[in-house]
């Protein structure tokens, strides 16, 4: 960062750590960033310091809420005999999309990957367990259609089965208004094991 003065460097350099932001588009926002009124720099600062100390875990779901229990957790309307287990908050937020699911959530927040150092006690699984004596009749468990995904939808789906549950898997397949020509074989046979009667 010799190129810069220092703060500018040190901006620069802070946010390529973020993820996703490479050293141009971190000098990028960093250029945007100096563009602003110090109003707008301090809103932003404010926005930072509010998110990271007023945001905490749901103590039931492991969502990310300011207040706890979560909104879900708390709304007591929705159908709390079916469990929702997602990897992450953005995970919740993609399913509340649908508008399909009225469900409860449990966030583990991450998923089974041994290459990574990740087990099963690194995620947020033991306070799942309590909450199926609450009348809860299925878990569907939602996590990524990738090795890791599948790893921890096993492990889950073996833990929670003897404890007299119903354990569904989202299926995974093609998207809508793909071609077939063009989906690859993994796809396609996720597609036929998700298939329905029609």
């Amino acid at each position: 960062m010799r190129y810069y003065p220092q703060p500018l460097g040190r901006l620069i350099g802070e946010l390529s750590k973020l993820p996703g932001i490479g050293p141009k588009t971190a000098q990028r926002l960093a250029f945007y960033i100096l563009g602003l009124s110090l109003t707008e720099i301090n809103q932003l600062a404010q926005a930072l310091i509010d998110a990271k100390g007023k945001i905490k875990y749901c103590s039931i779901c492991n969502n990310l809420t300011e207040d706890d229990p979560c909104s879900f957790c708390s709304f007591h309307e929705r159908d709390g005999s079916i469990i929702c287990v997602v990897e992450s908050p953005k995970d919740v937020i993609a399913m509340e999309k649908t508008g399909e699911f009225f469900g409860l959530y449990h966030v583990l927040h991450g998923s089974i990957s041994p290459m990574d150092g990740v087990g099963p006690d690194e995620l947020k699984i033991k306070n799942l367990i309590p909450r199926l004596a609450e009348g809860v009749e299925e878990v569907i468990i939602a996590t990524d259609p990738n090795a890791e995904g599948d790893v921890t939808a096993m492990y889950l789906a073996k833990l929670l089965k003897p404890l007299g549950v119903k354990v569904t898997r989202i299926a995974h397949g093609l998207p809508v208004g793909g071609d077939l020509e063009y989906a690859d074989e993994v796809t396609l046979s996720k597609a036929l094991e998700g298939r329905r009667e029609i």
